[in-house]
């Protein structure tokens, strides 16, 4: 084999199944996209059924393994039944990525105690929620990977967003913790930490503040590579950790921002 195939059989996840939380739209839609072209059967998490539906059609029309599990992943027992959905339809799972979150932005003296519940639940909550019905199966088929999506905000603070930097910052340390817990099992926890990325959360965002979405993007390509984030560039960083290149690779982050943080 030449190095060109190696490289590509160390990034392929074929034969892999992937549960991704948050597919339906967005930066899950494009992990899903991105690791179904590499060969992983999808498992896509959303509780937007037309949305993961069609992340499913998208799929299959690439001639790929999907299927739709609607679940809201705040309650332990909607995350039970979509992994046991998953099982019984695959027999495991090799790549968890908890990718979902909401936010709203406000500071702590408008946010309201629903609100903060809300962005906390579904961007750290879920994320405990998801790994504890995952992990046992991953351990039982002699290991696995968890991708957890964080941001730039789980590094730094940002205006008018006390929540979602919350559980940001919760889901990076989350990500050392587990990686220290169970890398003897051979399951590794990485995360990605992405800047702005056009998305309708972003553009949503955009709308909350009583902004423009449009004029934001256009505006907001002041990071050294000039413009505002895909969905395919978190994806690919996300394959890159999913695969064997990281083999060696745990309890890191990997920022995706086009140097905003720099």
């Amino acid at each position: 084999m030449n190095m060109q195939n190696k490289a590509a059989e160390m990034l392929s996840v074929q034969g892999k199944v992937a549960l991704i939380t948050g597919a339906g739209s967005g930066i899950g839609r494009g992990i899903a996209l991105r690791l179904s072209e590499m060969g992983a059967s999808i498992v896509v998490i959303d509780v937007n059924c037309d949305g993961g539906k069609e992340t499913v059609r998208a799929i299959e029309g690439g001639g790929n393994r999907a299927m739709f599990a609607e679940c809201d992943i705040r309650s332990s027992d909607g995350c039970h039944r979509a992994v046991e959905q998953t099982i019984a339809a695959y027999g495991k799972i090799d790549i968890l990525c908890n990718n979902a979150g909401v936010v709203v932005r406000k500071d702590v003296l408008e946010l309201q105690e629903g609100e903060w519940d809300a962005v906390l639940d579904v961007g750290l909550k879920a994320a405990y929620l998801m790994s504890h019905e995952v992990i046992p199966h991953m351990i039982r088929n002699g290991g696995g990977v968890i991708i957890n999506t964080g941001s730039g905000w789980s590094l730094k603070g940002g205006p008018k967003a006390a929540a979602y930097c919350a559980a940001k910052g919760g889901i990076l340390n989350l990500t050392r913790a587990m990686a220290i817990d169970f890398g003897p099992k051979n399951v590794r926890v990485n995360c990605v930490c992405p800047g702005d990325i056009d998305t309708p959360m972003l553009a949503g965002e955009c709308r909350q503040l009583g902004e423009d979405p449009g004029q934001f993007m256009r505006e907001a390509a002041d990071r050294p590579l000039r413009r505002v984030g895909t969905p395919e560039d978190v994806a690919n960083a996300v394959l890159f950790l999913a695969s064997d290149m990281a083999r060696w690779i745990t309890g890191a982050y990997l920022v995706v921002d086009g140097g905003g943080l720099a």
